[in-house]
């Protein structure tokens, strides 16, 4: 099971306008150790938290929360309506356990050289 903390296609500003007194990195915070304080096996959360989620994770001993993200982009790859997008080098690298990466596949003239294209990039790391 999994909790959304702040979704990727919203700013800083998108939460100010539905009433939210914190930032996204905030809210994000507050909604892991939510997930972690109930038990469930992790968070969807933007690349730009993702982080910040796996240190928390990890100081409460969950070296085995999922932390999967969403708004994932190849370098170069149309951001559409994600706000808070990354590459999946970088979205590994800041701890992410899962990409979602669907458009940049899905939208390709040949999603599965896409997907390939993508898997290569991230093969090492």
């Amino acid at each position: 099971m999994l909790g959304v903390t702040v979704l990727t296609s919203l700013t800083a500003e998108d939460l100010i306008a539905d009433d939210h007194a914190l930032s996204p990195a905030e809210l994000v915070e507050r909604r892991v150790r939510q997930a972690l304080d109930a038990g469930i096996d992790g968070v969807v959360s933007s690349p730009h938290e993702a982080a910040r989620a796996r240190e928390i994770a990890t100081q409460a001993g969950r070296d085995d929360f999922l932390i999967v993200t969403p708004g994932v982009r190849p370098a170069g790859a149309a951001l559409d309506d994600q706000a808070r997008a990354a590459t999946p080098e970088a979205a590994l690298r800041a701890g992410a356990s899962h990409l979602v990466i669907g458009r940049p596949i899905t939208a390709a003239a040949d999603p599965r050289q896409a997907a390939r294209a993508i898997a290569e990039t991230i093969a090492a790391i």
